[in-house]
């Protein structure tokens, strides 16, 4: 037996809006009584200014989808289209206080329901179904795009989870293998954006690091150039700071006193030690050759 909180009885026994909207310009039909959970979401939308101002609903399924059709309607309504659309599964079942991890594809349903209303409203062609998508679970006639979007605004991880959220796979379960290669596809695409993202975060950090350590070379070059010489950073790895120092630098005997003192500040201005070398015109030449 299902552990249902207070809220979830409360809106399964005397569910709000329960009714489609007499004259509502917006529709959303979802699932099928042949697969065991329908929802028919019908909005009153203001066209001037896109408030909802009226939501009711049918659905044919357990108590769970019922309370969660009616939570939807209690909270889209006085919400403008764009704000109704941010709406996720996950608010439909903390409004409920919670719902059992069995019972979150009837959270899904109500927001699939909700998305489809609201392109209903805004005269979009609604693909016929698995026109786009390849159809995965015949039991519940759910298709890998719905098990894609799914898995990707939940974070789903496990066969066990996409069951929970989509009924795919929950009855005959001779999909599970199907499943499992479209979830491994979501986790896959996943990894990689996570990759590109922390790549993203490493060379963000490194420009940092390269504009504080110019910073700091550009407030000692004008006495630099005052002596006759030059410095500019050539490059950077790790802890280790290469500088060009030319002009009058090259033959000064206190070369060393200015990259020691470099060396200080850097260490202080990155909060790491920091060890500078010098490199000649020369060196550069022959590491340029050596990479090409």
């Amino acid at each position: 037996m299902w552990d249902y909180s207070k809220k979830v009885k409360e809106h399964f026994f005397n569910p709000r809006n329960a009714n489609l909207v007499s004259d509502a310009n917006a529709k959303g039909d979802v699932g099928s009584l042949s697969c065991g959970d329908a929802l028919s979401l019908t909005l009153k939308i203001d066209p001037e200014t896109e408030m909802i101002e009226d939501a009711g609903f049918q659905t044919f399924g357990c108590g769970s989808a019922i309370a969660s059709s009616s939570a939807l309607t209690e909270i889209i309504i006085g919400k403008t289209v764009s704000e109704a659309l941010a709406v996720t599964n996950n608010d439909i079942a903390e409004y409920l206080d919670g719902l059992p991890p069995e019972k979150m594809h009837c959270s899904v349903m109500g927001m699939e329901a909700l998305h489809a209303a609201v392109a209903n409203y805004r005269g979009e062609k609604q693909a016929e179904a698995h026109e786009e998508g390849e159809l995965i679970c015949k039991c519940f006639a759910i298709d890998d795009l719905m098990i894609k979007r799914v898995v990707a605004a939940n974070g789903l991880t496990t066969l066990e989870d996409v069951v929970n959220y989509t009924k795919a796979g929950g009855a005959c379960t001779s999909c599970h293998e199907k499943i499992e290669w479209v979830l491994e596809e979501c986790l896959q695409e996943a990894s990689q954006d996570t990759d590109v993202e922390a790549k993203g975060a490493d060379a963000s950090e490194d420009d940092v690091r390269i504009a504080i350590i110019e910073e700091v070379i550009a407030k000692m070059r004008p006495n630099i150039l005052a002596d006759g010489g030059d410095i500019e950073l050539v490059d950077v790895e790790d802890d280790m700071v290469f500088v060009s120092m030319t002009g009058n630098c090259m033959s000064c005997g206190l070369s060393g006193l200015t990259i020691s003192n470099l060396e200080t500040k850097l260490s202080a201005a990155l909060n790491m030690a920091v060890t500078v070398f010098p490199v000649t015109a020369s060196d550069m030449k022959k590491e340029a050759t050596h990479n090409a």
